[in-house]
Protein backbone atom coordinates (compact mmCIF):
# COMPACT_ATOMS: atom_id res chain seq x y z
CA UNK A 1 0.00 0.00 0.00
CA UNK A 2 1.84 3.29 -1.09
CA UNK A 3 -1.66 5.72 -0.91
CA UNK A 4 -5.18 4.85 -0.30
CA UNK A 5 -8.27 7.52 -1.14
CA UNK A 6 -11.45 7.43 0.54
CA UNK A 7 -13.91 9.85 -1.03
CA UNK A 8 -16.44 11.36 1.47
CA UNK A 9 -19.49 9.76 -0.91
CA UNK A 10 -18.65 6.01 -0.70
CA UNK A 11 -17.58 5.89 2.89
CA UNK A 12 -20.10 3.60 4.72
CA UNK A 13 -21.22 3.87 8.36
CA UNK A 14 -21.94 1.01 10.44
CA UNK A 15 -23.64 0.63 13.63
CA UNK A 16 -20.68 0.74 16.60
CA UNK A 17 -20.14 -3.17 18.18
CA UNK A 18 -19.71 -1.51 21.43
CA UNK A 19 -22.00 1.63 21.71
CA UNK A 20 -25.31 2.44 20.73
CA UNK A 21 -26.46 5.44 18.49
CA UNK A 22 -22.89 5.61 17.49
CA UNK A 23 -22.05 4.75 13.97
CA UNK A 24 -18.43 4.10 12.64
CA UNK A 25 -16.35 4.28 9.21
CA UNK A 26 -13.03 2.65 9.90
CA UNK A 27 -10.74 3.55 6.78
CA UNK A 28 -7.70 1.97 7.54
CA UNK A 29 -7.44 -1.50 9.24
CA UNK A 30 -4.39 -3.63 11.37
CA UNK A 31 -4.66 -5.39 7.81
CA UNK A 32 -3.54 -2.25 6.15
CA UNK A 33 -1.14 -0.69 8.76
CA UNK A 34 0.84 -2.26 11.82
CA UNK A 35 1.17 1.43 12.60
CA UNK A 36 -2.10 2.73 12.49
CA UNK A 37 -6.18 2.66 12.39
CA UNK A 38 -8.07 5.25 11.32
CA UNK A 39 -11.92 5.69 11.73
CA UNK A 40 -14.52 8.17 11.65
CA UNK A 41 -17.23 8.45 14.29
CA UNK A 42 -20.68 10.18 14.68
CA UNK A 43 -22.37 10.42 17.70
CA UNK A 44 -25.92 10.88 18.11
CA UNK A 45 -27.55 13.91 19.83
CA UNK A 46 -27.78 12.53 23.30
CA UNK A 47 -25.47 9.69 22.95
CA UNK A 48 -21.76 9.46 25.19
CA UNK A 49 -18.71 6.89 24.59
CA UNK A 50 -18.23 6.77 28.28
CA UNK A 51 -14.36 6.84 30.20
CA UNK A 52 -12.40 4.34 28.88
CA UNK A 53 -8.81 3.45 28.48
CA UNK A 54 -6.86 1.64 25.60
CA UNK A 55 -3.77 -0.64 26.79
CA UNK A 56 -1.37 0.04 24.21
CA UNK A 57 -3.26 2.53 21.66
CA UNK A 58 -2.53 6.55 21.83
CA UNK A 59 -5.60 8.03 20.60
CA UNK A 60 -5.75 11.44 18.57
CA UNK A 61 -9.34 12.79 18.13
CA UNK A 62 -10.06 15.42 15.88
CA UNK A 63 -13.65 17.21 15.87
CA UNK A 64 -15.09 17.68 12.55
CA UNK A 65 -18.44 19.01 13.74
CA UNK A 66 -20.51 19.20 16.19
CA UNK A 67 -20.34 20.05 20.07
CA UNK A 68 -20.45 17.99 22.94
CA UNK A 69 -17.71 17.72 26.09
CA UNK A 70 -14.83 15.13 26.46
CA UNK A 71 -13.58 13.60 29.73
CA UNK A 72 -10.02 14.91 29.62
CA UNK A 73 -7.68 15.19 32.45
CA UNK A 74 -9.83 13.94 34.76
CA UNK A 75 -13.03 16.20 34.17
CA UNK A 76 -15.44 16.51 31.65
CA UNK A 77 -14.46 19.52 28.54
CA UNK A 78 -16.39 21.14 26.70
CA UNK A 79 -15.16 20.89 22.87
CA UNK A 80 -16.60 22.20 19.44
CA UNK A 81 -15.68 21.68 15.97
CA UNK A 82 -12.11 22.02 14.92
CA UNK A 83 -10.89 20.93 18.59
CA UNK A 84 -8.04 18.10 18.89
CA UNK A 85 -7.79 15.49 21.54
CA UNK A 86 -4.36 13.43 21.61
CA UNK A 87 -4.49 10.51 24.62
CA UNK A 88 -1.83 8.54 25.66
CA UNK A 89 -1.88 4.97 26.67
CA UNK A 90 -3.98 3.73 29.68
CA UNK A 91 -5.29 7.49 29.95
CA UNK A 92 -9.71 7.52 31.02
CA UNK A 93 -11.33 9.29 28.14
CA UNK A 94 -14.89 9.84 26.76
CA UNK A 95 -16.70 11.87 24.28
CA UNK A 96 -20.42 13.02 24.66
CA UNK A 97 -22.61 14.97 21.87
CA UNK A 98 -24.57 17.55 24.20
CA UNK A 99 -25.58 18.75 20.49
CA UNK A 100 -28.55 18.73 18.82
CA UNK A 101 -26.62 17.42 15.64
CA UNK A 102 -24.71 14.64 14.77
CA UNK A 103 -21.20 14.53 16.40
CA UNK A 104 -18.44 13.96 13.74
CA UNK A 105 -15.12 12.58 14.91
CA UNK A 106 -11.48 11.28 12.83
CA UNK A 107 -9.93 9.27 14.67
CA UNK A 108 -6.25 7.28 14.65
CA UNK A 109 -5.56 4.80 16.95
CA UNK A 110 -1.44 4.11 16.85
CA UNK A 111 -0.36 1.04 17.14
CA UNK A 112 -4.26 0.05 15.57
CA UNK A 113 -6.69 -0.58 17.65
CA UNK A 114 -9.31 -2.43 14.92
Amino acid sequence: MSALFFPSDQRRFKDHPRFAGVKIAVLIKQADSDAISVSQVEIAPGIEIPKHTHDSQIDSIYLVSGQGEAFIDGKWTIINSGDYIFVQPDTEHGVRNTGDQPMRLFIHHSPPLY
